[in-house]
């Protein structure tokens, strides 16, 4: 089905599936923040492409409107971003873009709106959006991209299609010495010093944070290997390790994650209990 695809177009197709039309609003969720915007440039050539979609895969990537896109240069797509600066995208932005939706598109059939960082709109502001979901014009169209839809209000995801983006890529591997000091933290550092050296990476991006405790994993089981008379422990801190990197699979950001490593790890410690995220 997907042959001749490139594997953008392919990822999308297996998300979208035999669908005859595309809806009027997605959250784009998890992931990188690069592999959300580039999935909702992706998005929005298909909404703009004037390619034949019973001939071809759309978007077909090579007409103009999917080069303009591309390029962030047409007419009829838009992006909101959190302001430099502010804390919040305000109710003021959506009411301008609210606006903008009454007038009709300028080329293309639809006019998209990309709201990145989604989650970062306040109340008033998913309020007001929630409008225009409901009773907008039908060729208006809205990507909403946050590494969490949890965060939006429940009334917005219900008039949205939710896209998860699993990460396509690993994160790039930590050096080797990262590694073996997470290790020995987590072996030999009380609970202080992992506490510690867990905030140093609690603004690691997910997929690396995952890839750390993936690495983690294999240093244990070689340490395993060579230290038998402490197998109850690492056996005890690979099991903990595995159920965190399930839990990335549930974007979950890697703060949470820090604390909950080091709550979990020391309680193991004094209890029987096997040790779990609560997700």
């Amino acid at each position: 089905m997907f042959d001749g695809l490139l594997p953008t177009q392919s990822a999308l197709a297996r998300q979208l599936g035999a669908k005859p039309s595309l809806s009027h609003a997605y959250i784009l969720s998890g992931g990188t923040e690069k592999a959300r915007d580039a999935r909702a440039t992706l998005l929005s050539q298909a909404m703009v492409c004037c390619a034949d979609a019973q001939a071809q895969p759309v978007p077909c990537l090579h007409c103009t409107p999917c080069r303009k896109a591309s390029a962030a240069i047409h007419p009829d797509i838009s992006v909101i971003s959190l302001p430099e600066g502010k804390r919040d995208i305000t109710v003021e932005q959506i009411r301008v873009l609210r606006a903008d939706t009454y007038i009709r598109p300028n080329e293309a059939d639809r006019k998209v709106y990309i709201i990145r960082q989604a989650d970062a709109m306040n109340q008033s502001a998913q309020n007001a959006l929630l409008k225009v979901l409901e009773d907008g014009p039908p060729y208006a169209a809205f990507l909403l991209c946050t590494e969490n839809a949890g965060r939006l209000l429940p009334t917005i995801r219900s008039r949205c299609e939710c896209l998860p983006l699993a990460p396509d890529v690993q994160g790039e591997r930590p050096p080797s010495d990262t590694v073996a000091h997470f290790v020995s933290a987590l072996l030999d550092g009380d609970e202080f010093t992992l506490m510690e050296y867990c905030t140093t990476l609690e603004k690691m991006e997910r997929d690396a944070f995952s890839t750390l405790l993936e690495d983690a994993v294999s240093l244990l089981g070689s340490t395993l290997r060579g230290d038998p008379t402490r197998r109850g422990r690492i056996f005890s801190v690979i099991a903990l390790l595995e159920q965190m990197r399930g839990a990335c699979r549930f974007y979950v950001g890697s703060g949470p994650l820090c604390a909950q490593l080091c709550a979990k790890l020391f309680s193991a410690q004094q209890s029987t209990c096997d040790p779990r995220p609560e997700v």
